[in-house]
């Protein structure tokens, strides 16, 4: 019998999705096995990768990639050990690596962790140019995190949306029938979530995920920003300390304790009831679902309100696999940075991690997941609502350097404890800021 291998691959990936367990269905295998023969990336003679990604939140997405890996492995024989650390020791291991020239060959790393040495990453802009040349493009974010200049240093295999986590019932008693879509109906929503003895929790403390993203929304949806531009420190401004004493009204609503939370505290207080807002993945509603909790129907998610700018101004996280250029085997990582990106793959980790993952390619935006759930449909559009930590100048070293030392999260903390006023907090951050950019 003659296997036509292209029509394999054109016409397996629905019977892909019947498998997402750990060992891959036999319709995986088929379709990997014919990829091996056509993609451009060819790897070396007894390749071998290290590939070292976070933690898992969802038992589906890590049956999903490791169904995945395991099928690139048969495929091409190349074998992959993966290692696991917990997400916020991902960039100290990265950082680690690039200095000794010696580690992981692939890492699944965390937003801006390729801009803080790009001269010691792999270029994959021909792994760019092929998968998005396939599916329909990446969208301006992604190429802003994967480029450093017209070189890709990295590839984001995902999003991970971070959305508003509310209790239907709570939000409804405290007066809303629907969420509000404004910052001053977010505040009032607060204030009486906390009247009826269900306050809302967000973190301050100094966490990667949550505390980032909760306090850059906050910063962008008043104006302000880090830089301009130009790359010039601007965010000693009127409009980041009206960002400031916005977040201070909160700030004293909320459930007390958030300026020492890290990335599982919210999570934790959610589920046990003890908040009814706050800003998540898909990850606390999918605890809910998988542990069959009476909660989970009370559960829904709604994007962050817009603010006084007048657009979505919100902070996602981007997950890029990065190579380092003294890998031994480069095509073989290549091609195992292709292998996650196709779409036989690619909407086998959508379906399987219900929501948890965004897609990075607009070829894959209307994949079912988004349909079978109203509650995911905030998640749908992460990806094209995000915008780069570095706003409003250009990723690069300096954005990272100030994301890694949590200089927008410290700026909150600071102001909304009256340890500083927000003028004080603005101008202390000014200064942190200005030892990073040098201008």
């Amino acid at each position: 019998m003659t296997i036509d291998r292209r029509q394999i691959i054109k016409g397996s990936a629905a019977a892909v999705l019947a498998g997402a367990a750990a060992t891959p269905a036999p319709a995986l295998l088929d379709w990997a096995r014919a990829w091996a023969d056509e993609q451009p990336f060819r790897p070396e003679k007894g390749a071998k990768l290290r590939f070292l990604r976070w933690g898992k939140f969802l038992d589906a997405e890590e049956q999903a990639t490791n169904a995945n890996i395991d099928a690139f492995t048969k495929a091409t024989g190349v074998e992959v050990k993966v290692d696991s650390e917990w997400q916020d020791d991902i960039q100290t291991k990265a950082a680690v690596a690039a200095n000794v020239g010696s580690g992981p060959d692939i890492i699944w790393a965390l937003h801006t962790t390729p801009h803080l040495f790009p001269d010691k990453l792999l270029d994959v802009t021909d792994v760019a140019d092929y998968i998005g040349g396939k599916y329909g493009g990446w969208y301006p974010i992604i190429e802003q995190y994967g480029k450093s200049g017209n070189r890709w240093i990295g590839i984001p295999n995902i999003v991970v949306g971070i959305t508003l986590n509310y209790r239907i019932s709570w939000v409804k008693e405290a007066g809303f029938e629907t969420f509000p879509t404004d910052t001053d109906g977010f505040l009032k929503l607060c204030q009486n979530l906390n009247k009826n003895g269900h306050p809302a929790g967000f973190s301050f403390g100094k966490s990667a995920n949550d505390g980032n993203t909760w306090c850059h929304w906050m910063l962008w949806a008043f104006g302000g920003k880090i830089v301009d531009e130009q790359n010039k420190a601007a965010i000693n401004s009127p409009e980041t300390v009206r960002a400031l004493e916005y977040a201070r009204e909160v700030y004293q609503v909320l459930i007390p304790g958030t300026t020492s939370w890290n990335d599982a505290s919210n999570n934790k207080a959610f589920i046990a009831g003890q908040i009814s807002l706050t800003n998540n993945s898909i990850s606390i509603y999918g605890k809910a679902l998988q542990d069959k909790m009476p909660m989970a129907e009370d559960i829904d998610h709604a994007h962050f309100p817009v603010g006084p700018v007048g657009r979505p101004m919100e902070m996602h996280l981007i997950y890029p696999l990065i190579t380092f250029k003294y890998t031994k085997y480069p095509n073989a990582a290549k091609a195992f940075i292709a292998f996650q990106l196709e779409r036989a793959q690619y909407d086998r980790l959508l379906e399987g991690s219900i929501g948890y993952i965004t897609q990075v390619l607009k070829g894959y935006e209307n994949n079912p997941v988004w349909d079978r759930d109203p509650k995911l449909k905030a998640f749908r559009d992460a990806t094209a609502r995000a915008v780069p930590v570095s706003y409003a100048g250009a990723l690069g070293y300096p954005s990272a350097s100030v994301l890694s030392d949590f200089v927008v999260v410290d700026m909150f903390a600071d102001a909304v404890t009256g340890q500083s006023s927000p003028k004080e907090a603005a101008a202390k951050a000014e200064q942190r800021i200005q030892r990073y950019y040098k201008v």
